[in-house]
């Protein structure tokens, strides 16, 4: 393969790869949390469209909605998404299903007692949620959430077959110009793998910074082992019902 070659698709490929992760996974990090969130809702309409919201999502094909928001959309409102945002919409919504699944389940492991103390305290749904429940409920998303990532990854090389010059579409041109299939696609999976070890090095590293605050043994107090260490910093200025402050 010529420097050209290299210079012109390849590296540009990697580089329109990397937007797309990013784009699609901040996009897929608030679908997640929003709709996991939502299916723990005390409300029964709002668990009802969140779950109707993550089967719809999740028994649909990326690549198919992917078609979908890109050739049947824009004749329905009378405009066009360039390929990039149907891609980036695609992904996120799609992945952002599985994630959400992930957060209500990291919810739901923590412990009723926990919860208990908080509605004790007369902490709001959206303190005990903030102060509570996520500090504890995130680290234990970290493992599948990377698993995720990962597989967002991969699924980024589908954005070739809407035109979008990613790493697959780079490769394909290449493949097409030199007639060589074995150095463009064993480059293509080492870039691939490359791009996931960082990212899993890097969620490695986030899952062990987010356990740093939770001791895995209960500490000395009343609510030692039940508040992380920001809850017990808004109990020292909260009046428990019944005169303790």
């Amino acid at each position: 393969m010529t420097a050209g070659l290299w210079q012109n698709w390849v590296l540009p490929g990697i580089w329109i790869t990397v937007q797309l992760l990013v784009y699609s996974t901040a996009l897929a990090a608030f679908v997640a949390f929003a709709v996991g969130m939502a299916r723990t809702h005390h409300s029964r309409v709002v668990r009802f469209l969140a779950g109707f919201y993550t089967e719809i999502f999740r028994g649909t094909s990326a690549l198919v909605l992917m078609f979908w928001l890109f050739f049947v959309l824009p004749p329905l409102l009378g405009w066009q998404l360039v390929p990039m945002y149907a891609a980036v919409l695609a992904l996120g919504l799609s992945y952002g299903a599985y994630g959400a699944e992930i957060v209500r389940g990291a919810l739901n492991s923590v412990s009723a007692a926990q919860r208990e103390a908080g509605i004790a305290l007369s902490f709001s749904p959206a303190q005990r949620m903030r102060l509570i429940l996520l500090p504890q409920a995130v680290p234990e998303m970290m493992p599948s959430f990377c698993n995720l990532l990962i597989e967002l990854l991969k699924g980024t090389a589908l954005v070739s077959l809407l035109g979008v010059a990613d790493v697959s579409f780079a490769a394909n041109l290449v493949r097409l110009a030199t007639q060589d299939s074995a150095q463009i696609y064993t480059i293509s999976l080492v870039i691939y793998f490359l791009i996931a070890l960082v990212l899993t090095r890097s969620m490695k590293a986030l899952e062990r910074k987010t356990k740093q605050n939770i001791g895995s043994e209960p500490g000395p107090g009343f609510f030692g082992g039940i508040l992380n260490g920001r809850a017990q910093d808004k109990v020292a200025g909260t009046t428990v019902p019944g005169g303790a402050s």
